[in-house]
């Protein structure tokens, strides 16, 4: 006993070898190219935004007149800020709400055992996820303006007299907005929904069958409950990138009109290189300060998402353990 408490070693106090020395050093090597990368093109910002947000900036001077929580004063009083955070909200709730439901019936309708070529329709509804989105907001733009596709179309059949302002109208652009920027993310909510389907056991569903319960039934009481999880997972991924919506608000409306369809980040965007599209000398500071308060808004809703989550699964765990 003596002997093979001598031969073993404590395993916090075990030798590293030259071998395993060596991948280690390579392992760092090999990290530090993106950890330059995330520190001067992800932190690096972040911490300056919040810098900037202090003082009033150009972007090209120096950093020299610093204005405190003037920036932020400006930004509470100011219409067209809480304008284009109401229409950041707008295009959440749209989007979330639209996109979510649909690719659930979509997942749905394709996890049927009697479902003909599910392969072919489930890349054709991804499709959008791995297009360009600033190449669909150019695309939609030229589809439905005045003399697009649709208003051309419409006319040939003498449905409309008259080419319909899908753009020029606010409601109508904030509608299209929110139907594009939903049939955008329908493919990706749709594999999470099926990803989902597909880990519920098949046993669960043969019971159901064997005690007379439909399909309506299943639905309500098994399907639904057990994708719990998933529906807090896409819920939280579905509003985050709903708070980010830049490049397809940029190049389908651009804010216009009149800036009923102008988001935060496009908000941030026009003032940091734009003076606010009115004209003048860049805004940094000011935009900064913009963006500071989308990033808390997205942290917030993240925070209360993914304690959603967590408390879902918590509690599914529990009643699987009971």
């Amino acid at each position: 006993m003596e002997k093979i408490a001598k031969k073993t070693r404590p395993i916090g106090k075990q030798k590293t070898t030259p071998l395993t020395k060596s991948r280690n050093r390579w392992a760092y090597v090999f990290l530090l190219p993106q950890a330059i990368v995330f520190l001067g093109l992800s932190l690096y910002p972040i911490i300056m935004s919040y810098v900037y947000s202090f003082f009033a900036w150009d972007g090209a001077s120096p950093l020299n007149d610093f204005v405190g929580f003037a920036n932020y004063v400006e930004l509470f009083q100011t219409t067209r800020f809480w304008g284009s955070f109401l229409h950041t909200i707008y295009y959440v709730l749209g989007t979330t709400v639209i996109g979510v439901g649909a690719s659930l019936i979509l997942a749905i309708i394709l996890n049927t055992q009697q479902f003909t070529g599910k392969a072919f329709y489930r890349t054709i509804y991804f499709l959008p996820v791995v297009t360009t989105t600033a190449i669909i907001g150019v695309i939609m733009n030229n589809i439905f303006g005045v003399n697009g596709l649709v208003n051309q179309t419409l006319q040939s059949i003498n449905f409309i007299q008259q080419p319909i302002p899908w753009l020029g109208s606010s409601t109508l652009a904030m509608i299209l907005l929110v139907v594009i920027g939903a049939w955008k993310s329908l493919g990706m909510n749709m594999i999470y929904w099926l990803s989902g389907l597909q880990s519920i056991p098949s046993e669960m569903y043969e019971s159901a069958q064997l005690d007379g319960a439909g399909f309506w039934r299943t639905l309500v009481h098994i399907t639904l409950p057990l994708l719990k999880p998933i529906l807090a997972v896409i819920l939280l991924l579905s509003i985050v990138n709903g708070m980010h919506a830049f490049d397809l608000v940029k190049t389908l409306t651009n804010g216009d009109p009149y800036n009923s369809t102008e988001t935060l980040d496009l908000y941030v965007f026009n003032y940091a290189f734009g003076g606010g599209m009115g004209g003048g000398t860049s805004r940094m500071g000011y935009a900064s300060a913009a963006g500071v308060m989308l990033g808390l808004f997205t942290l917030i809703i993240s925070a209360i998402f993914g304690g959603f989550s967590y408390f879902t699964q918590k509690k599914n765990k529990t009643k699987k353990g009971e």
